[in-house]
């Protein structure tokens, strides 16, 4: 009966759900660094204060928001910058892939990388932006739907979880029903 412990059933989801949380923290502890070096420390900026709430939402704790905050206007911080780039996936579908980076280069490379492994490429800028309208907090609403079909559905799935899955890569959009 190996495996069937109840303690190994907890520790492996436990585990699981635990390193989804980090994962989610560090992706908000970045964009609080790079909005609060954009506020100059002031809390009550737009930015700033919207990308706490969302910290606030998924739970971060207070001093990790607070430690994030501090980092951002401390004069040692690493100049993290944010990047957007563009693509067409299966079906036709628009993407909008949104990253935030110490390495432009490295980064582009990377998301280059996972989209040619599957076949795409990544498109000149602006030319996947007109099917979104950008929001006042820094997101993309699809104005423009593309229906897609069963195959092409489950490849732009597989694109968009491999891309989630990229440390640098904030928010992944697309227009696709």
């Amino acid at each position: 009966m190996s495996g069937h412990n109840k303690w190994s059933q907890i520790k492996r989801q436990k585990g699981a759900a635990d390193a989804a949380k980090s994962n989610a923290f560090g992706k908000l502890a970045r964009r609080i660094i790079v909005e609060s070096k954009a506020a100059k420390g002031d809390v009550n900026a737009v930015g700033l204060r919207s990308v706490i709430e969302k910290a606030r939402q998924i739970n971060m704790p207070k001093d990790k928001i607070m430690a994030a905050v501090a980092k951002g206007v401390s004069t040692d911080s690493g100049t993290l910058e944010s990047v957007v780039y563009e693509s067409y996936g299966p079906g036709g579908a628009a993407i909008i892939i949104s990253a935030l980076t110490d390495n432009r280069n490295r980064t582009a490379q990377d998301v280059k990388h996972i989209l040619t492994k599957n076949g795409l490429a990544l498109a000149g800028l602006g030319s996947a932006a007109w099917a979104f309208a950008r929001l006042p907090d820094g997101t993309y609403d699809a104005q423009t739907t593309v229906p897609l079909s069963e195959t092409d559905n489950e490849a732009l799935m597989k694109i968009m979880d491999e891309l989630d899955n990229h440390d640098d890569v904030e928010e992944v959009y697309t227009n696709a029903e």
